[in-house]
């Protein structure tokens, strides 16, 4: 099967398949004018997709809104489109999530941005802890950071979100628990495969089923080495308590994708699915 490029949507009816393409555009979009989209959108438009005068398009930027629309004008690598009804439709999870990551070497980390995109993680914090094998300046931190907001852009284009999940610049981790404020509401989890399942002094541990309703969150993801004892104990005093995903040992991507499935599943709007198979189940 063909693999579809990032923002490509299809929507399939009786009589034939209708391909819908979803386009990121930056700054403010204004029913009945006419806007150039960005250039390596309208690249891929004009030569992979051989896009025409006519042909329609789905614009957003982000604010929550996405707007029907259609190329006006294929010049090269140069496309507008012609902005047409705005349309508020939310795809947002009410459950409120961030994803403190640990960045991982090669590009698993683009992965990860792509996946939790998709689930609708609402903020991204990638952090760099005393295992971290990647080390960043403050240019390469601001580089990786643009990086990655265009990830999350594509993964936006693919999946329908039409609001964009905040991307951090990469920080050190303790930098980023040293500015934390003190814990309300919000549910403050880090995966410790090794000892959440068993309470020591100076941890907190948790089981999620136990939770009734929680609208805000953080999930921290540590390095491929795990978290470093001192890092944990930094943890335990920003009121994060140890969450466990099982007996086996996961990849730091791994990791991410299952705890965000999980707690999307127990807290967000994946929470019907889960009720419609325990329905299925006991029936």
């Amino acid at each position: 099967m063909r693999q579809l490029p990032a923002y490509e949507c299809h929507i399939r009816s009786r009589a034939n398949q209708v391909r819908l393409t979803r386009v990121f555009v930056e700054g403010e979009l204004q029913s009945g004018s006419v806007v150039e989209l960005p250039r390596e959108t309208g690249a891929h438009l004009a030569k992979v997709l051989r896009a025409r005068s006519g042909d329609e398009v789905v614009l957003f930027n982000g604010d929550g809104r996405e707007f029907t629309g259609a190329v006006e004008k294929v010049q090269g690598s140069r496309v507008s489109a012609s902005i047409g009804a705005a349309r508020t439709i939310d795809r947002e999870s009410p459950f409120q999530l961030t994803l403190v990551q640990c960045v991982p070497r090669g590009d698993r980390m683009d992965f990860i941005v792509q996946k939790a995109t998709e689930l609708g993680v609402a903020r991204i914090i990638p952090v760099l802890s005393q295992r971290s094998v990647v080390r960043l300046d403050e240019g390469q931190a601001a580089s990786k950071q643009l990086h990655w907001r265009a990830v999350a852009v594509s993964a936006c284009e693919q999946c329908g979100r039409n609001r964009l999940p905040s991307v951090a610049a990469p920080q050190p981790l303790l930098s980023y628990l040293g500015a934390l404020a003190q814990a309300n509401e919000s549910l403050r989890l880090v995966l410790e495969p090794e000892r959440a399942r068993r309470t020591e002094r100076g941890t907190r541990s948790i089981d999620i089923a136990s939770r009734q309703s929680v609208s805000l969150a953080e999930i921290a993801i540590g390095p491929e080495g795990g978290f470093a004892p001192e890092e944990l104990e930094a943890f335990d005093l920003s009121s994060f308590a140890r969450l466990g995903l099982g007996p086996r040992v996961l990849r730091t991507e791994t990791a991410a994708i299952a705890a965000i499935v999980i707690l999307q599943a127990r807290f967000g709007d994946m929470s019907a699915i889960s009720d419609d198979s325990s329905r299925t189940a006991d029936s």
